[in-house]
């Protein structure tokens, strides 16, 4: 398949930490291929890489050996200020812990990513209000405060500020982790929407019937990917 069909490429990626004397491999030479617009899930006991494999992909850290290539840039060649700017470009994030801003209102957080762009309001309110849209989200829930919302709402707006500015790709860390399975049902929905429309969307999930909604299972142990495993679309959350 050619390279340009890959929108991210991981070659024999290592990363090690160092704590004083102790020295901890937490990837021992990851490869790995993301077709572009494709949903894949990363599965793994705690321990295994999962996250810091993502945090590698989202240009949050730098890997220790090989390289991240992400839409065809090599990653590596970057320096720190054209990192972020590439990143806050390219890369939208969704975490367990929501991470939204309890003194901002909803619309606020969702206009984040676009205030470092440096996009004037009019035009920052409206690509929000259409994010949250996207995002299954509601119009009601535009001026309260995120503790104003129940847990699954509150992850469609995460979501909504993670896909406000058009990243390339949607990486999610355990989304689903913390709601009950009605609304994590909801924040399933809402990823495959945004796959049906061509969203790049990588996944880290412990629950099988969230990986099983995916294109693909990459299973990760010992800082290595051990297996790929194809999805049973009827073992899908949304079809429990």
């Amino acid at each position: 398949m050619p390279e340009e069909s890959y929108v991210i490429r991981v070659e024999d990626v290592h990363k090690v930490y160092s704590t004083g004397s102790m020295v901890t491999w937490a990837l021992l030479g990851v490869n790995l291929n993301v077709k572009r617009g494709s949903f894949i899930t990363i599965m793994g006991p705690s321990g295994s890489g999962k996250t810091t494999l993502l945090n590698l992909i989202g240009l949050l850290d730098r890997p220790t050996k090989g390289k991240i290539y992400i839409d065809g840039v090599d990653t590596s060649r970057l320096k720190d200020q054209e990192l972020a700017e590439f990143r806050n470009k390219k890369i939208g994030f969704v975490f367990q812990a929501f991470n939204l801003i309890n003194r901002l209102s909803v619309i606020e957080n969702i206009e984040l990513p676009l205030v470092a762009r440096g996009v004037a309001k009019e035009e920052r309110r409206k690509m929000a209000i259409e994010a949250l849209m996207k995002a299954g989200g509601d119009l009601s829930w535009v001026n309260k405060r995120p503790n104003q919302l129940s847990g699954g709402q509150q992850q469609r707006v995460a979501i909504a500020r993670a896909i406000v500015g058009s990243p390339t790709i949607l990486l999610a860390d355990e989304p689903t982790g913390n709601l009950d399975t009605s609304s994590a049902k909801v924040v399933v929905k809402t990823f495959l929407e945004l796959n049906k429309h061509g969203q790049t969307i990588v996944v880290i999930t412990h629950n099988p019937e969230v990986a099983h909604c995916s294109q693909g299972i990459y299973v990760m142990r010992d800082g290595r990917i051990v297996s790929t495993l194809s999805p049973d679309p009827s073992k899908c959350l949304i079809y429990q």
